[in-house]
């Protein structure tokens, strides 16, 4: 159907325009005409074809073919979304934050597919529903020709960045990557912004950098490399540990370990579970039991030299 331009609405908190792509749209539609229609809702919004309004809008016209859609609401939604995330032009960010709404959006509309909801409350129908419908990261990355891993990890990035991190990358004149990112997300949120202000600063080239920067911290505070041993060699000098500082150190090594183990509780991973073959569960009971007993060889050595 063709519709007057005037009654297409366009909803509030769309993505920015590319102007170079709406010219070189426009250039397009003059020569060979408009071969997609745009796509609208009942209520006459836009659902998808935002650069192509704005293409036909500059070259003059007045009506424009459009396909109503039956889809409404969120799924109206979703339509929008997967049109827009097939372009190459969007930030890390803008990436990261359009996949994080289509997995909000996504896993509402398929509840079923949504981690911990199945509780092993199913019955045969709804196990053929779960195995027929794809999970967030599988339906993504088929339409973004990805593995579902990369989409995972964007996610992720989109999740553990800080707002305060976010904001400075956001208004940054240089760009990061998608791999510097996802390091930045990986760290602590009180070190997110510092190492944030360096990147986009170019204060650092990557992130490696900036973990080299802060292993040189600690030195720098003790002072000069010449102090240091001057202290150590200092006979009145109680270099000696103390509990307190002994608990402090294991409590950072639990607390760092905990978060690096929390990695394999990804969904990527529960598609790799199933197929570990038995060789390679008794691999990973061998490499457990070592962590704990290593854990355990250490209590006990704490438990037998206690002073009573």
């Amino acid at each position: 159907m063709r519709l007057s331009i005037k009654e297409i609405q366009v909803k509030e908190g769309r993505r920015s325009l590319d102007t170079c792509h709406v010219g070189e749209l426009a250039d397009s539609i003059r020569e060979i005409g408009l071969l997609n229609p745009l796509t609208i809702d009942r209520d006459n919004f836009l659902i998808a074809g935002l650069h192509r309004l704005e293409a036909v809008k500059r070259l003059g016209w007045t009506e424009v073919d459009c396909t109503v859609s039956s889809l409404e609401g969120l799924a109206a939604e979703l339509a929008e979304i997967d049109e827009n995330i097939v372009r190459s032009d969007m930030s890390t960010l803008e990436y990261g934050e359009i996949l994080l709404r289509r997995k909000e959006i996504y896993e509402t509309l398929h509840p079923e597919t949504k981690r911990g909801m199945r509780n092993g409350q199913t019955s045969k129908s709804d196990k053929m529903s779960f195995l027929e419908t794809k999970s967030f990261a599988q339906d993504t990355a088929e339409k973004l020709g990805v593995v579902p891993r990369t989409v995972e990890r964007q996610i992720q990035t989109a999740k553990n960045l800080t707002q305060e991190a976010k904001e400075i990358i956001k208004n940054a004149d240089k760009k990061i990557s998608k791999k510097e990112a996802l390091k930045l997300s990986r760290l602590e949120p009180e070190d997110q912004k510092e190492a944030a202000r360096l990147l986009t600063t170019q204060q650092i080239r990557n992130m490696g950098e900036y973990a080299e920067k802060k292993k040189e911290e600690p030195e720098k505070a003790g002072g000069s490399l010449k102090d240091m041993i001057a202290e150590l060699k200092d006979p009145d000098k109680d270099c000696s540990g103390t509990p307190d500082s002994f608990l402090e150190e294991y409590e950072a090594f639990v607390r760092k370990f905990h978060k690096e183990i929390g990695w394999y509780s990804d969904p990527y991973y529960d598609t790799v579970f199933p197929f570990v073959s038995p060789e390679q569960l008794s691999i990973l009971r061998e490499l457990t039991d070592s962590i704990c007993a290593a854990a355990g060889q250490l209590l006990h050595k704490v438990e037998r030299t206690m002073k009573t």
